[in-house]
């Protein structure tokens, strides 16, 4: 179907803004067989956001040709995930065109704000969109969980529950909307091995979805990060950047994901936020939700 009307569709593109999240409290409750985690945490979108361009291609060579501006990546080949995206869409559905990429990157890599996750989900919605491919949100979230653990989130990125390894999503309640959101992301890398290397998994007295019922206020010391266990000790800077947070009048601070960005929520926006770590990536945004 979508093929039939391809030539009325070359060089047409759409524009969409994959959006940044933060995590409200990361437990890992047990390790499973295969070697992965399972986790408990609720997702949280914020509005820094990268920009996506996706252009059909005339030459319809089923190829993917990214370019990408901004903040640098890891990788910009076959290795990236808006190219995964595509070869995964393009594997359901053979007759998909080939397409032009231009990325332009804003949110930090290896901060535990799933950027990339986020620019995979993202291209999943626009190719189903522009080339009406036909599918449901179910299926789009079965094509992103296969890419990474937290890309379905992104298909719908309002505040949720997740669960297995972050790709069991279910909505949440979560009220933030008096308060802002201050984010830093020091120029550490923190991998996933080591982030997971001092990390003993287990359950929580007090599910963080129970705690998104309580004023914020008394999240701290009850909703909790357990990565800024196994993290904190190897490199105090993100322990130094929390206290910071707090003292510049945070409600609540803790690091996201894996790190190594960290959040603190205000009531009011802090002042010369951007001058007190001037050495580090820093947002301030209203909450979304």
């Amino acid at each position: 179907m979508f093929q039939e009307g391809f030539n009325s569709m070359c060089d047409v593109g759409m524009i969409s803004h994959p959006c940044a999240k933060i995590n409200l409290g990361l437990n890992i409750v047990a390790k499973r067989p295969d070697g992965y985690h399972d986790l408990e945490t609720v997702f949280y979108p914020v509005d820094l956001s990268d920009t996506l361009e996706i252009t059909a291609r005339r030459e319809a060579d089923g190829g993917c040709y990214i370019e990408v501006t901004g903040l640098g990546l890891d990788s910009i080949g076959d290795d990236n995930l808006v190219a995964k995206a595509y070869r995964a869409v393009k594997r359901l559905y053979p007759c998909l065109p080939g397409v032009a990429v231009k990325l332009t990157k804003r949110i930090p890599m290896q901060a535990g704000m799933g950027g990339g996750s986020s620019d995979c989900a993202f291209t999943i919605m626009m190719l189903n969109k522009m080339f009406r491919l036909g599918m449901s949100v179910s299926e789009m979230r079965s094509v992103a969980a296969s890419l990474g653990a937290d890309c379905a989130f992104f298909i719908n990125p309002v505040p949720s529950f997740a669960t297995g390894i972050g790709d069991v999503l279910a909505p949440v309640d979560v009220d933030l909307h008096p308060y802002y959101i201050g984010i830093v992301k020091p120029k550490l890398k923190i991998s996933t091995k080591e982030a997971f290397a001092h990390v003993s998994p287990k359950h929580p007295s007090v599910c963080c979805k129970d705690i998104m019922s309580r004023p914020v206020r008394e999240w701290n010391n009850v909703l909790v990060n357990d990565f800024e266990q196994s993290i904190m000790p190897g490199h105090p800077e993100i322990g130094r950047i929390k206290q910071t947070l707090y003292d510049l009048g945070a409600v609540y601070a803790a690091m996201s994901g894996s790190g190594s960005a960290l959040f603190g929520i205000f009531k009011c926006p802090p002042q010369d936020f951007d001058k007190v770590f001037r050495n580090c990536f820093t947002y301030i945004g209203k909450a979304k939700y």
